[in-house]
């Protein structure tokens, strides 16, 4: 009867021993693919400031350009400025690009829209990275006149929209 039940308990360990190696081999390669923008008002020059914040090799992948060739810079604008488009009170913006940097595993990119003297609504539209990754999520954070908002944007919600 002990020998028994020390074989069940042997059997217990050994089948629990090979689930915890399989949950964490499944954790060993996760990439998070995300994107983070930044939303500021400047009330005096009634301007909106965009900084985004990408993955180095996530958008090198994405528009197929190695990050330390003189053309990045350009595609990395390129891409951004085909995959984010802003509407302020239901009116199309122009978004001029004001610079961009790579910073080892991160890319930077600034880029603004001048002439919104009120905002009642931010609709933004951000596609960025959605077409090469598929579990991409995209976050943008918005301050205007000491109010706080988050959108989300993933596969299938690429547009949002602030009220304020």
């Amino acid at each position: 009867m002990i020998v028994n039940l020390l074989f069940k308990m042997k059997k217990i360990l050994c089948i629990t021993g090979i689930l915890t190696l399989f949950v964490l081999m499944s954790f060993a390669y996760v990439d998070f693919f995300s994107s983070m923008t930044k939303v500021d008002y400047i009330d005096g020059s009634k301007t909106l400031k965009f900084t985004t914040k990408m993955n180095t090799s996530h958008i090198s992948d994405a528009i197929k350009i190695n990050p330390n060739t003189a053309g990045f810079e350009a595609e990395v604008k390129r891409y951004v400025n085909n995959n984010f488009d802003v509407y302020v009170n239901g009116s199309p913006k122009t978004m001029t690009f004001t610079g961009s940097q790579v910073s080892g595993e991160t890319v930077w990119v600034y880029f603004e829209t001048g002439g919104v003297s009120d905002i009642n609504t931010l609709k933004i539209k951000n596609t960025i990275l959605l077409s090469s990754f598929p579990k991409q999520i995209n976050l943008v954070n918005i301050a205007y006149k000491g109010s706080q908002k988050t959108m989300n944007f993933q596969r299938g919600k690429e547009v949002n929209e602030a009220s304020f």
